[in-house]
């Protein structure tokens, strides 16, 4: 539960309170959650009264829970941080799949574990790589993982603003607050 208020504090810190930016693709936001997310979630209040609690319990089971990183936590809490964050501003399925991608580039073409599906779902295979690879590299190895999902979030905000030209305007607070 530590682990989850540390990342959940993190990300508030970036995220901040109401913002209604037309800009923003995401519409009305409070505490970094949409309007269709909280309402999805079940909430029918005004988005500027969105309580923390609330968004608290939609960032525990929509990103926290639906990424497994308590078991992630457990085998580091650094890359439990990163997936969190990343959940929560590119998709869950973004950051599985992150994880996904770098470990299996990072597997000695299978010889230190086997390739895993890119689905974005942390499920036992997923672990048992992640567990491998951590066992076999050290705190280097997570160091250079940390660094590999930064570089391929990186590269998901620069499409995005190629795609999108609006969203130009928000690339440089993404990089400076989310990579690195």
């Amino acid at each position: 539960m530590h682990i989850f208020e540390d990342a959940l504090r993190h990300t508030l810190g970036i995220e901040g309170g109401f913002t209604d930016d037309p800009a923003d693709s995401g519409g009305a936001t409070n505490w970094g959650i949409t309007e269709g997310e909280a309402r999805a979630f079940g909430y029918e209040g005004d988005m500027k009264s969105l309580p923390i609690s609330t968004a608290k319990a939609i960032y525990r089971t929509n990103y926290w829970d639906k990424l497994s990183l308590d078991d992630v936590a457990d085998l580091s809490a650094d890359i439990a941080l990163e997936l969190f964050d990343t959940g929560v501003n590119c998709g869950t399925g973004f950051a599985g799949k992150s994880l996904q991608q770098a470990l299996n580039v990072f597997n000695h073409q299978g010889k230190d574990y086997p390739d895993l599906k890119v689905d974005g779902l942390i499920g036992n295979g997923t672990m048992a790589a992640l567990l491998s690879y951590l066992a076999h590299r050290g705190v280097e190895g997570e160091v250079v993982l940390m660094r590999a999902l930064n570089a391929i979030q990186g590269a998901r905000y620069i499409d995005i603003a190629e795609r999108r030209p609006k969203d130009e305007r928000f690339i440089y607070g993404w990089f400076l607050n989310r990579v690195g």
